[in-house]
This record gives structure tokens, sequence and C-alpha cells, in this order.
């Protein structure tokens, strides 16, 4: 019976996650760490959205994540509200080495809380964690400018004078803090390293609620996704939520 068992196939559903968060922060460095396992120096910054998808292989069932990965440029905020509608999850990205950063993913899981879909899994993920110094979590940084992923500076020369060689400007105390107080999780990664990112994906997937798992067919409509692990179907120009636009490189 053991052997029997063990040979049948795991349930698969298919999840929609939105990533949101402020402009250069690591959001796309993230999902093709997660997707790929591959991070760009200089990325360059995503227009509109794109789409990706990978599977999360759990002891009990399969997921397939599809990911809208969607700019941070304040010029396509108002677009968002399509990218986060009938989503199932998502990951609200700021920048450890910029306390600005940290104020706009609040605004954005207020947004997601008001208006998303009920029971959207919310994770807060302070990305860049290898520019800080391990040592210490004061929060105060050496004042370093870091050029983020995606080409824009992150840090802020004003926001700490210290000289400790740490670029951190958002302690991990004070970011916790605040996803424990609007049940959030809460993960500080590295796509650099790839320091927990991995973990991130995962714990969304366990953190889903059964009942509000899709079949194969995916979420909002969209057609079944190809099988494969590490599948991804990117779009780098302007998508829309019902599905990536010509130009997808599948």
């Amino acid at each position: 019976m053991a052997d029997s068992g063990a040979t049948q196939p795991k349930p698969s559903s298919s999840v929609k996650l939105v990533l949101l968060g402020e402009a250069a922060v690591g959001k796309s460095s993230l999902v093709m760490r997660f997707v790929n396992n591959d991070f760009q120096e200089n990325k360059e910054p995503t227009i509109g959205a794109a789409f990706l998808t990978q599977k999360c292989t759990l002891p009990s069932r399969t997921i397939k994540f599809e990911i809208w990965d969607t700019a941070g440029q304040e010029r396509f905020a108002s677009l968002a509200p399509m990218y986060y509608r009938n989503a199932q999850a998502a990951l609200v990205v700021y920048d450890i080495t910029k306390s600005s950063s940290l104020t706009k993913a609040q605004h954005w899981v207020a947004e997601l809380q008001r208006q998303a879909s009920p029971g959207i899994v919310i994770a807060l993920v302070g990305n860049k964690a290898d520019l800080a110094n391990p040592e210490g979590e004061s929060g105060e940084g050496g004042g370093e400018v870091e050029e983020d992923v995606d080409g824009v500076v992150a840090g802020n020369e004003e926001e700490g004078e210290e000289g400790s060689g740490d670029a951190r400007k958002v302690p991990t105390k004070t970011a916790k803090a605040y996803a424990d107080e609007e049940g959030l999780l809460f993960f500080e990664t590295s796509a650099k390293t790839g320091m927990n990112v991995a973990d991130v994906f995962t714990a969304i997937a366990n953190a889903i609620p059964e009942t509000s798992l899709k079949g194969p067919r995916g979420v909002g409509g969209q057609s079944s996704l190809r099988e494969g692990q590490g599948d991804a179907r990117v779009n780098l120009g302007r998508a829309t939520a019902e599905g990536p636009k010509e130009g997808c490189a599948c």
C-alpha cells in the first residue's frame, strides 16, 4: 500500500502572485533568482509588468506560481490593481538600504488590504540583505550609495553618517514588528546571493489555504500553464492581467 501511494501524482494548483514595491528594490531580481537561479548585476527596469511561472513542490502538493512582476515607477502605479486583482498572494518588497522604500511598501500593504482579494497572503520582503553588516542591527548605515540592480541609486547619503560600513537603513526589528502587527509573512533576502529567496515562495505556498487554491486552469481565466520545472514566460513590454502579449519569450 505504501508503494502504491508513493507513486500517485501530487495535486497541482495554480496561484496568482504579484510583486509590488518601489522602483529599484530588486523585485525582478528576486523573481529571476527564484525562476532561473540567475542574477544580473545591471538589470533594466521593468516596463508595465513581466509575467513568469515557476513551480514550488510541497510534500502534499505542487504549486504553480503565476507571477506578475510589476514596474515600480510611479507612472505605472495606477496599473497595479489590474495585476493584483484575483491574486492569492503578494510579495511587497523594500530595500533594506533605503528607508523610504519601506514607507512605500507599507502603502502597498494597506492598498492590498483594502482592495485585494480577501484572505490574500502577503509577504513583506526586505531585499539586498547582502549589503548589511551581519555584526549589527542598528540600522544606522555608513552613508554608502549603492546602485540598484535596476540601475537606480538606492542609497541615501544623508541617512546615517556614523561610518559603520553598514549600508542598512531599515532595522530588521522595525520591519518585523510592522509585519507582525499586520499579520504578514516576513523575510530579508538577497537576490544577489540567493539568501532566503526560495524560502519566501515556499512559505507563501504553505500559507495559502487549500480552499483558495485553483485547479491547473489557473487564476482569473488564464489558460493552463505549460508543465515543467523552471518554466518561464517573460514579457518586458506592457502587459495586461489577462495574460502575456506579443513579445513574450516562452
